[in-house]
């Protein structure tokens, strides 16, 4: 039996949480192969065929398929499901939309978000926001799991390129349509891959505040933007740059949580981050628990200064 990878892509290029994937898959020593599905995706085919330890790339193109609605997606899977004892994705919106409902058409368990993968189809996960690890064994007769990419390596690329077979793709279903995105477009890295982050709490008062303390610092530094939940709702940043169990998962080579209480829904989503430094006003702040350096100060005296003297 073979193991499949739906890959996650912006049209353009393939998401690098896909290599980490491919690291994954190789958990069950079987071959491995790559869904990549979309409109006009054959540059992200040659991507994915590119990858060291991947032996097939299957290329469903189709116009309809450009925003890759899980109602389409997911029966392409279905309907090839049989072919393979393992499908797994990269954890994230896009995956856990799709792998759900592939899921339901198979009669068969999601497993989310997977830590680690030991023998005999058993996995580790976390539950309630990281605090506690749990062991889970599937007896399904198709493993269909997300796993979490920043606990895994990132495969290489290679100059041999993997076999690519394009399929046709069924007709459109008509009961959801891609209406419209609005999309933030920045200079800066994107949050998922850059080495460096930068998120800021509620306590930054104001989007003008947000963008005027912060972005002068992610400048100086290469780095990306982020925010808590709290900041998010209120407003203060893009719903796209929130970090944490409900937004994106990040493990940078340096985290900066600026005014950043610390709870846990957002620790699980840096925890992984390879230094944290935070700055609150508060000594109390769980965030101090987390952090590898520690600054008790006024954010808004401090960033400046730190920004300056960079």
């Amino acid at each position: 039996m073979k193991t499949l990878i739906l890959a996650e892509h912006n049209s353009s290029t393939l998401s690098a949480s896909v290599y980490q994937a491919v690291t994954a898959a190789q958990s069950w020593r079987n071959p491995i192969e790559i869904l990549v599905v979309g409109s006009n995706v054959g540059t992200i085919a040659q991507q994915a065929a590119s990858i060291e330890g991947v032996t097939r790339v299957i290329q469903i193109d189709a116009e309809h398929l450009a925003h890759q609605l899980a109602e389409d997606v997911a029966p392409l899977i279905a309907n090839i499901a049989n072919e393979y004892s393992v499908i797994l994705a990269a954890h994230g919106s896009f995956s856990r939309n799709i792998l759900a409902r592939t899921a339901a058409l198979l009669d068969v368990a999601m497993i989310a978000d997977v830590l680690e993968i030991k023998d005999n189809n058993t996995y580790v996960r976390a539950i309630y926001a990281g605090n506690i690890l749990t062991t889970v064994q599937s007896t399904d007769r198709i493993q269909l799991l997300t796993v979490h990419g920043s606990s895994f390596g990132t495969a290489n690329v290679q100059t041999q390129i993997a076999e690519i077979n394009t399929v046709t793709a069924p007709a459109a279903q008509h009961q959801t349509r891609w209406i419209s995105e609005t999309r933030t477009l920045s200079d800066r890295p994107a949050l998922s891959t850059a080495k460096i982050v930068i998120s800021g709490g509620r306590s930054l008062g104001s989007a003008e505040t947000f963008e005027q303390v912060l972005s002068p610092l992610a400048t100086r530094l290469g780095a990306a933007l982020g925010a808590t939940r709290a900041a998010v709702d209120a407003g203060y940043a893009p719903n796209d740059i929130q970090v944490g169990q409900t937004g994106v998962t990040v493990a940078p080579d340096l985290y900066i949580a600026v005014g950043v209480s610390g709870a846990v829904q957002h620790t699980y989503g840096m925890k992984d981050s390879k230094v944290v430094v935070a700055i609150n006003q508060d000594p109390n702040a769980p965030i101090f628990q987390v952090a590898d350096y520690g600054l008790v100060a006024d954010l808004f005296a401090v960033i400046p200064e730190l920004t300056a003297a960079i």
